[in-house]
């Protein structure tokens, strides 16, 4: 008895100290890279892993200097990957399109979900049975989502979150599946919660993806991405034409924290738009991520579509089930552009913040 004791102590210390790092790492980028040096085991073949980066992600520096800096950053998070593949098993973590970015630069350009709380009037959707969910569904398997996209280097996955939802919702409404406008967002939305200072809706600086259903059902829907192509900037003006609404919003609700209910409602109203903590997402490759411990301060929209019964089976957990979570960094990272997050405990926050759009039902004449 002694001895598990004892060993259950030194793992949670072992994990503390780890995230204790893991937050150095977040919040002291430069004094980090400061300190790699190519004496470390894993940091041996770093020039090599970096020559393969720049090349599989066409990484192009103008100067001596910038590449030399973006070097000693890219070898910063070879030990942040390393790092995180301790504290996250389950799943693989290495060299990404993100790998030369520092962990606040990172956040600036690709996360860009405002820290806000869901507003109190907020409507709750109704408990629904969940006796006879099915074990494992994908909406991408009956025509409910539309292709991976990317936000490039703006902080608009609010928008992208938002879309997602509503095309899921207007194809169960139409059968039609239809790709949105993230762009008709980032220039018009500019939506904001009435009970919190600074809570606007702002482009590339970040948003809320109940504030954008709000703007959307305002302003009567949103346009084809055809119709207006996304740009990843900000700067242009509002250019929504009325007259070319392909989607509507009818109503729009919170889910509660519930597991099983996100689940019901994922089956019955399609794709729910979800905040997350992306902590682990700069580093991920493949597999399901389940860290030993992970924040619930939640920074991007990404949408859940989808949940598998067994995907993985780590000694702690035995076979746990996961969330199959669309993301909007095009399908060059993660699982061709998606992300599995085990169910259970609110892994990063990704139970606190769900809400599932409904689309009007309209008949095609």
């Amino acid at each position: 008895m002694g001895r598990h004791i004892l060993s259950a102590f030194f793992l949670l210390s072992l994990l503390s100290a780890a995230v204790a790092t893991a937050d150095r790492i977040d919040d002291e980028d430069d004094l980090l890279i400061r300190q790699v040096t190519d004496d470390d085991d894993h940091l041996l073949n770093a020039e090599h892993h970096f020559s393969i980066f720049k090349s599989n992600f066409g990484k192009i520096y103008a100067t001596k200097e910038e590449h030399d800096y973006r070097f000693g950053v890219f070898k910063a998070n070879l030990r942040r990957a390393k790092l995180h593949q301790k504290l996250d098993p389950s799943a693989v973590h290495g060299v990404t399109k993100f790998s030369d970015l520092t962990p606040s630069e990172f956040r600036q350009k690709y996360l860009g979900l405002k820290p806000l709380r869901l507003p109190a009037d907020a409507n709750k959707a109704p408990i629904l049975p969940t006796s006879d969910l099915p074990k494992d569904f994908d909406w991408r398997d009956h025509g409910a989502v539309t292709g991976v996209k990317d936000q490039g280097s703006c902080g608009s996955c609010w928008s992208f979150s938002t879309t997602g939802a509503l095309e899921g919702a207007h194809f169960l409404s139409t059968g039609e599946l239809v790709s949105l406008s993230e762009q008709q967002l980032v220039d018009c939305d500019h939506e904001c919660d009435p009970e919190e200072y600074g809570s606007c809706d702002s482009g590339c600086n970040g948003g809320l993806m109940n504030n954008a259903f709000e703007y959307t059902l305002k302003a009567g829907g949103l346009m084809r991405e055809e119709d207006y192509a996304y740009t990843g900037t900000d700067r242009g003006p509002c250019k929504f034409d009325k007259s070319k609404i392909a989607a509507s919003v009818a109503n729009f609700s919170v889910i509660s924290i519930d597991e099983d209910q996100i689940a019901a409602n994922l089956v019955k109203h399609g794709p729910l738009a979800v905040g997350i903590n992306a902590v682990f997402m700069q580093t991920y490759m493949h597999g399901v991520s389940c860290p030993y411990i992970c924040g619930k301060h939640l920074d991007h929209g990404v949408l859940i579509v989808g949940y598998g019964a067994a995907g993985y089976a780590p000694i702690r957990f035995k076979e746990k089930p996961y969330w199959i979570i669309k993301n909007s960094w095009g399908e060059s990272w993660g699982e061709n552009g998606y992300y599995k997050i085990c169910k259970g405990r609110n892994i990063c926050g990704v139970d606190s913040m769900v809400s599932s759009v409904a689309a009007p039902h309209i008949t095609k004449q």
